[in-house]
């Protein structure tokens, strides 16, 4: 618990700093222009703020309806993205306004007064604030309302030079970073699932974060996401947030046991084939490939469970080997170093869930963080595909960087 509130309080002072500070100085603009509507406003402010706040520390300790819960973050987060690019602006006219007053001081002549404006340099600040500060407002609104569900069907073919000719076409659909703790909208979650399913992959992954913290996150989504199947089967791996560490912390406990008990009992009455360091065969027309599949390694601070060495056992006969790791940045420094596996499917970055990606081009902060972060990327024989995710995390919706459906087609030889 204590590793949800504390975080939540500072955010929530901060939230209040930047209150305040906005606050002064539309009650000075106020004054000057509708005197009366002052108190209305100071009313009025700090009810919705302190308010707001209230909400979600009580969203955050108490079990509350899901669709509740989100209403309260998407208010949250909105309003604090925007107050803060608003802060920025008021911000800067208190320095022009400081350079100013030091001027006057040093240079009391040669400073014009603002009062000889038709408006005012403060009054075009802030109105130009306010201005600045609703494109932020709109997009994130408009990434909720629309872009956290406009799923996209991605196709992708993968040339593989040893692919055995009974794959040669074959087709894999891929699902990453479900995160089903954050979704509210069954019927729009059901549209995505369709989307794969009229695909009709041969066989499908899932490359990790089935829910934010808890198996209990799945119980709305279980017969949503039951209707995955592929004729050759559907393989999953685990991210970071599958193991309870965001909401148990890092240590061992029974209740965090337990836990992890139900999410792989999860991935199980989905009817999915959970790869724990472990690997399968893969067989069609006498043939066969190897389908590997890690535990959770990332870069920096993130949870490093893999073992590549235990997963590849008894693959070595195997013409192409297929893996999923969760994180990309296992690929540049550990799985690059065995040479015979072709091609690595991850997911984690979401993107950014903000970004723009075109046929031809593609940005996202994200690209600042990680170096592979979304598409398609080679090094020598070897490649990697990170997906940027089904569902999203912390913002409730996406800009740019919409919801990915992969669909590769696998041929036999180079590109």
């Amino acid at each position: 618990m204590a590793n949800r509130i504390f975080p939540l309080l500072i955010l929530s002072i901060f939230q209040l700093l930047i209150d305040w500070y906005i606050y002064l100085a539309l009650k000075q603009l106020l004054k000057r222009k509708w005197p009366k509507a002052t108190s209305i406003f100071s009313w009025a402010w700090w009810s919705y703020s302190i308010g707001l706040i209230a909400l979600v520390i009580i969203s955050s300790i108490f079990n509350l309806f899901l669709t509740l819960k989100a209403i309260i973050l998407v208010a949250f987060f909105i309003t604090f993205i925007t107050k803060f690019f608003f802060a920025i602006f008021l911000l800067a006219d208190d320095v022009r306004r400081g350079i100013l007053w030091g001027a006057r001081r040093v240079l009391p002549r040669e400073v014009k007064s603002e009062k000889a404006d038709t408006i005012t340099r403060s009054d075009f600040i802030v109105k130009a604030g306010l201005i600045v500060a609703a494109a932020p407002f709109t997009a994130l609104s408009w990434g909720i309302i629309k872009g956290a569900y406009d799923y996209r069907v991605r196709k992708q073919v993968l040339y593989l030079p040893n692919l055995p000719k009974a794959f040669d076409g074959i087709t894999l659909g891929q699902l990453s970073d479900i995160h089903s703790g954050s979704f509210y909208n069954q019927r729009a979650v059901l549209g995505g699932v369709e989307l794969l399913l009229k695909e009709k992959p041969d066989f499908v992954f899932f490359t990790g974060d089935l829910v934010n913290n808890l198996a209990s996150e799945m119980r709305d989504y279980q017969h949503i996401f039951g209707k995955v199947k592929a004729p050759l089967g559907v393989f999953s791996v685990l991210g970071n947030h599958d193991y309870g560490d965001y909401y148990f912390g890092h240590g061992d406990s029974p209740a965090k046991y337990r836990n992890f008990a139900q999410l792989k009992q999860t991935h199980k009455n989905l009817g999915w084939d959970l790869l724990l360091n472990s690997n399968r065969k893969l067989k069609v027309g006498g043939e066969e490939i190897a389908i590997v599949g890690v535990e959770n390694w990332g870069a920096g601070n993130f949870i490093k469970k893999a073992r590549l060495d235990t997963a590849l056992a008894g693959t070595e006969d195997a013409e192409v080997k297929l893996l999923m790791s969760h994180d990309p940045s296992h690929w540049k420094k550990q799985v690059i170093n065995h040479p015979d596996i072709d091609v690595t499917f991850s997911g984690h970055t979401h993107g950014s869930q903000f970004g723009v990606q075109t046929k031809s081009f593609q940005w996202s902060p994200v690209q600042y963080i990680y170096d592979e972060w979304a598409g398609l990327y080679k090094h020598g024989q070897q490649q990697l595909y990170v997906n940027v995710g089904f569902g999203f995390l912390g913002y409730p919706g996406r800009v740019g960087m919409l919801p990915e459906i992969t669909v590769f087609e696998l041929k036999r030889g180079s590109a």
